[in-house]
């Protein structure tokens, strides 16, 4: 992982030792929310409640790791009389973390969605839906990648993988909204509405992360 202000010749400051601390810390965080992610998809489209019985355990923790993050920029921001730069990685990071626990609130919220459709049988669209999932997921993935190598131009990129997942909500939701003579009870019809809105959601927030990149590299929103 490349450092925000790297320079071998100098000894390192203290702002710069807490930057690379907070660093680390965040993408311990990132990976618990690709976990989450994994297990969510996992539950929902493998139908394996094993998998949703573990999301609150892992919120629990990407929760922790969320609260002690904003808690060390916010003393960082006050305490050690950071220069403009250093400030503005402290206001992303507290931002690109935001970001990555509403994920895993998402991903929690998928997990509960398994549990309630379980009983259903598959619904036809579910392999469409499924391939929404993977594609917010490899955002999420090139997201923390991003943040890893510091690379803005990857950062910037994911919004425009955003729309093949915003395309794939209006067709999915059209064709949920639009089914006629359904029998049975609609609770899986509303449930599968409730989860893509899940992953439209989820791929939002990866695009804001890799927007927070490149913010941190050139100062640019």
């Amino acid at each position: 992982m490349k450092a925000v202000f790297y320079n071998p010749n100098f000894e390192r400051p203290e702002p710069e030792r807490s930057i690379r601390r907070l660093e680390r810390d965040i993408l311990r965080m990132g990976a618990l929310v690709e976990q989450s992610f994994r297990l969510s998809h996992q539950a929902l489209f493998n139908r394996d409640l094993t998998a949703a019985e573990e999301l609150p355990r892992l919120d629990k923790k990407i929760d922790h790791f969320y609260r002690q993050i904003e808690s060390d920029c916010t003393s960082m921001m006050t305490m050690q009389a950071p220069t403009s730069q250093e400030l503005r990685c402290f206001s992303a990071f507290m931002q690109l973390v935001r970001d990555l626990e509403r994920i895993g609130d998402y991903a929690k919220d998928l997990a509960e969605i398994a549990i309630k459709i379980f009983p259903y049988p598959p619904h036809p669209y579910l392999t469409e839906i499924a391939l929404m999932s993977d594609h917010a997921q490899a955002m999420l993935a090139t997201s923390l990648v991003a943040l890893a190598d510091l690379d803005e131009v990857n950062g910037r990129r994911i919004k425009f993988l955003d729309d093949a997942v915003d395309n794939a909500y209006e067709n999915l939701y059209q064709m949920l909204a639009s089914q006629r003579d359904v029998p049975g009870i609609i609770e899986p019809i509303l449930l599968l509405t409730l989860a893509i809105r899940c992953l439209e959601r989820m791929a939002d927030h990866a695009t804001n992360i890799g927007q927070r990149v490149a913010y941190i590299v050139t100062g640019q929103r």
